[in-house]
């Protein structure tokens, strides 16, 4: 069944009546095809989503009256955020729209030394904004009950600084020969570092990947340095990769 996330003026939470506008109106009218009757599954991507039928349609406009109430169960027991420094072309667009289906709750671009996306940041903000966009059409299609969050992009110093915001950090580095990621979630579990309600963040770099100078400051940061398998992976396969062992290693698989 179609899903849409709203704003929260358009689906309060005491109301029995939700107001569909703007592209989600466009999509249901012009895409879809809907008409009076329809079901369509609303959120407010915080506390409330509910079954609603059509009952208006206006130029740019749907009403819609409240059904039943659903449950919020489908979002992760521990939230996980994907730091990914800017790769080349659309393949942070990839890793947006695939984390969200997977279960990622927040997303951090940034830059490092080997990144070559040329940043601009008078562009900045549309592309940002075209990504929250995509996280959105990936969790409705997902049926998540919240849309993830992406930033903009930090610089490296500020991406350090977030792994002092979580319970548990690592950083995805191809020469690690020490600790590969799998047993540092189990061991990160078993000491309660990684258990509902936690934060985890997992951090994959460019094309060129980290330089051992980046890792050495992630580790002082408060990074773990681990290593996904003797492979060498793609960047965007890399934060992909990382994500789903985390959510198998947390019984969010079934693991």
């Amino acid at each position: 069944m179609q899903r849409y996330f709203l704003p929260p003026e358009q689906f309060q939470s005491t109301s029995a009546q939700v107001a569909i506008e703007g592209d989600d109106a466009h999509h249901l009218q012009r895409v879809m095809r809907a008409e009076i009757g329809d079901q369509v599954i609303c959120s407010n991507g915080v506390d409330r989503e509910a079954l609603v039928r059509i009952t208006g349609l206006d130029k740019g406009r749907v009403i819609a009256e409240v059904i039943e109430e659903l449950p919020m169960n489908a979002e992760t027991a521990v939230e996980v955020w994907v730091a990914q420094s800017l790769p080349k072309g659309d393949k942070m667009e990839t890793v947006i729209q695939k984390g969200t289906e997977i279960g990622a709750a927040r997303f951090l671009p940034f830059l490092s030394e080997r990144t070559v996306v040329q940043y601009d940041a008078k562009k900045e903000a549309k592309r940002t904004e075209r990504w929250q966009k995509i996280a959105k059409e990936a969790a409705e299609q997902a049926h998540r009950n919240r849309v993830p969050q992406v930033e903009a992009v930090l610089s490296w110093k500020q991406l350090l600084v977030q792994a002092k915001e979580v319970d548990a950090a690592w950083i995805c580095y191809e020469k690690e020969d020490g600790q590969q990621l799998k047993p540092a979630i189990q061991e990160a579990v078993s000491s309660g570092k990684v258990d509902r309600g936690k934060r985890v963040l997992i951090a994959v770099g460019p094309e060129g990947g980290f330089t051992e100078q980046e890792i050495e400051q992630a580790e002082a940061a408060g990074f773990r340095s681990v290593s996904l398998g003797a492979r060498i992976l793609r960047t965007e396969t890399a934060a992909l990769v990382g994500l789903t062992c985390l959510f198998y290693e947390t019984g969010e698989m079934g693991g």
